[in-house]
């Protein structure tokens, strides 16, 4: 099921949508060299192939673990005797300094026209020799819908796919084999063929795949067996709720729900958010270190990453809690949208333009730094709202009771 041109991938708009770079690329019918990065089973080899299928040149396959460099000069010589080959190199971050070496002057030619695929970050693991003779594009997880495209494609293609035989999903099934299966297609394809391969078909010929046979092949649990994912959306929230409410215990239950349904997009994302919305002022290297613990799930990759999403559920789930800086934002916001905006106190307008020069705009203004602890009695807010208070300042933490004392001596000081 390989797509062999570009109008047959799936997802990636972002590159081979019409008028996108790769599509452009492809139509001007002018490749450069590139390396395709993103997690594994999204379509690096495919965007690849298609990529060289839609332009018309020979192309060769190559994984730079596999492969020597003798075949590399094997393409190398076909390249010299057609003047142009596109080479497809799997693994591409595993290309040893003896391997580059070799390719590097048929990159600068450009007789080798190099398509690379990894799931690591070029920027970390790649030769910076190579690097800079490539573009660089980064592959998105799959969404859902993708994957049901994917798989009714299959299910449904008579010349590769499984079309020659009368095949009936149910609408679990489906749901569970594109949504548990991490953004991965190849995994939920893989999972596919065995349940069509495996079952029998009834009297009338027809194979009839259910949620509890999609569930054995892909050797998952469904934990969200409605359509429309709402079940899913559920265990989102309440692994939120939970670690708002400090609860660790309920917190690691709907982690590991989330975990088995291989959502790591969705719980790196709610992590993040819960960061900043939930604990905030309150304590905040949690965001830091929640970024900390994101970045390496995402390198890691399941199962070792529940290791680190174990780490800062727990410490978000026992930090004191404060939403009070977004809250701030969006009173201040609110008023905006209200119409209650009101014009810029003449002091702190912009003095570097010949009609602020001349009304002695900023003149008055005071520099707080030529006062004593930087701080001097002046109005910033518009004259309508000169007295609003946004920020309301929760105690529940060392650092945000700091700043909450600091925060009342200022406003009594304005008062005074």
């Amino acid at each position: 099921m390989r797509p062999k041109k570009l109008e047959d991938i799936i997802g990636q708009t972002h590159l081979v949508a019409e008028g996108k770079i790769i599509q452009r690329m492809v139509k001007a019918k002018h490749l450069s060299s590139m390396i395709l990065y993103g997690p594994p089973g999204i379509g690096k080899t495919s965007i690849a192939t298609a990529i060289a299928g839609s332009t018309g040149t020979a192309f060769r396959k190559l994984n730079a673990v596999v492969n020597n460099k003798k075949d590399m000069e094997i393409v190398v010589a076909e390249a010299k005797m057609s003047g142009k080959v596109i080479l497809i190199l799997d693994e591409v971050h595993r290309l040893d300094k003896a391997k580059q070496d070799f390719l590097l002057p048929y990159l600068e030619n450009g007789m080798i026209i190099l398509i690379g695929a990894t799931t690591s970050n070029p920027y970390h693991s790649i030769n910076p020799a190579i690097r800079s003779r490539c573009q660089i594009f980064e592959l998105h997880s799959l969404d859902e819908e993708d994957i049901k495209q994917a798989l009714l494609r299959a299910i449904h293609d008579k010349e590769d796919g499984l079309g020659i035989q009368e095949i009936e999903i149910s609408e679990d099934a489906l749901h569970h084999l594109a949504g548990s299966c991490g953004g991965d297609v190849r995994s939920a394809l893989n999972a596919l063929e065995l349940a069509v391969l495996s079952t029998e078909a009834n009297r009338d010929g027809l194979i009839e795949i259910t949620i509890e046979i999609a569930e054995e092949c892909l050797q998952k649990k469904s934990f969200v067996h409605d359509k429309d994912g709402d079940a899913h959306y559920d265990v989102i929230s309440a692994f939120q709720k939970s670690i708002r409410g400090s609860d660790v215990n309920a917190a690691l239950h709907y982690l590991g729900r989330l975990i088995e349904a291989g959502d790591l997009v969705s719980i790196n994302r709610r992590l993040l958010v819960i960061a900043y919305e939930d604990i905030g002022l309150a304590n905040p290297q949690a965001g830091a270190r929640t970024l900390a613990a994101i970045e390496a799930t995402e390198r890691l990759g399941f199962p070792e990453a529940r290791i680190p999403l174990a780490n800062a559920v727990i410490e978000l789930c026992l930090s004191p809690k404060s939403n009070s800086a977004y809250q701030a934002l969006d009173n201040a916001i609110s008023d905006i949208r209200a119409g209650k905006i009101g014009d810029v106190p003449i002091h702190l307008k912009d003095a570097h333009y010949q009609g602020a020069k001349a009304l002695g705009r900023g003149i008055d203004y005071l520099y707080p730094h030529d006062y004593e602890n930087g701080w001097v009695k002046q109005q910033y807010l518009p004259d309508r709202l000169k007295n609003k208070v946004y920020y309301e300042p929760k105690k529940t933490g060392k650092f945000e009771l700091t700043l909450s004392q600091v925060y009342d001596k200022l406003l009594k000081q304005q008062r005074k």
